[in-house]
């Protein structure tokens, strides 16, 4: 019978831009040169949010983990504090690949990128960059800012103008910026306000956890603009796209559409939520389809069998 790796995990920082990205780095004892995968998570969020346990799976079937959070949120450094720049965040994910080509314990030849939501965009967009990756996995990924926008619904996106207006004028001023929630109640202005959002966002939330559920306004243009999908179809290495076939953030059909573009891309659906992926039975049939795939193409050294 095969049994899981031993793990530790360590407290990292890493250079990115003017800042550092907080993160942990998980690796399975007694493995010399494992590959390794780096985990981004999505709107806001920070990686006490169920990061962890994916990481910590990836790491007792033999694959080293990185799992971070981006500037500007939880622990990380960066001001003003929670401002979502996409342009920022896919530069921490190109910092947490160079740390991770640093590493002296890791082989730096297998390298695979792990995103969730918004980060599941991102790392559609992070493997169209980075050729020299061996594999990606995008789960229920944001892959179109006008397809999340119009699930948003037209009068709640307009009920966030004013905020928006002002969080403009605070940037021109240099002033502390104006915020709009992450997560609300149906019919709320917030970047998401499908009934499971608030109650999802809070089933992810650790005691004394980072997260915050506000972000800058100045956001809302570049998000509603945003779409990761469409570098699907530059990706060369395999990517696995794990996709909720009733989600209401980033809606299916779309996130579909892309996923077959991409040359070496598999797919993987399931009858849950898109925030029921991070836990329960769900959680259990993802991370058992993740670490297939990412046992397939890193071919980790396996545990031992007593």
């Amino acid at each position: 019978m095969t049994t899981a790796h031993p793990v530790t995990r360590h407290d990292i920082t890493f250079p990115s831009g003017d800042s550092t990205c907080a993160g942990w780095l998980y690796l399975p004892t007694g493995v010399t040169s494992p590959p390794v995968v780096i985990l981004g998570h999505g709107l806001g969020a920070t990686r006490e949010m169920r990061l962890d346990a994916f990481a910590e799976r990836f790491a007792q079937a033999g694959i080293a983990a990185v799992a971070f959070t981006y500037r500007h949120f939880g622990d990380s450094g960066g001001h003003p504090r929670q401002l979502l720049s996409i342009k920022r965040q896919l530069a921490d994910w190109d910092s947490a690949i160079a740390y991770v080509k640093a590493l002296p314990d890791i082989d730096r030849s297998r390298i695979a990128v792990w995103g969730s939501s918004f980060g599941g965009g991102h790392a559609i967009t992070v493997a169209s960059r980075h050729p020299e990756l061996r594999a990606a996995v995008s789960q229920c990924p944001f892959t179109d800012g006008l397809a999340s926008a119009l699930a948003l619904g037209p009068v709640a996106s307009l009920r966030m103008t004013p905020v928006l207006a002002r969080d403009m004028a605070a940037r021109l001023r240099g002033k502390a910026p104006a915020m709009v929630p992450i997560a609300s109640a149906p019919g709320s202005p917030a970047l998401m306000n499908a009934p499971d959002a608030l109650p999802g966002y809070q089933a992810l939330q650790p005691p004394g956890t980072t997260f915050r559920n506000e972000v800058a306004a100045r956001v809302i243009p570049t998000i509603a603009t945003y779409r990761p999908g469409r570098a699907a179809k530059k990706v060369a290495m395999p990517i696995l796209f794990c996709v909720s076939n009733t989600d209401s953030v980033t809606p299916p059909a779309q996130t579909l559409r892309y996923a077959r573009t991409a040359p070496r891309g598999e797919i993987k659906r399931y009858d849950a939520g898109h925030f029921d992926f991070y836990t329960g039975e769900t959680f259990e049939a993802l991370v058992r389809d993740q670490i297939e795939f990412l046992t397939r193409q890193l071919r980790p050294a396996p545990a031992s069998t007593p």
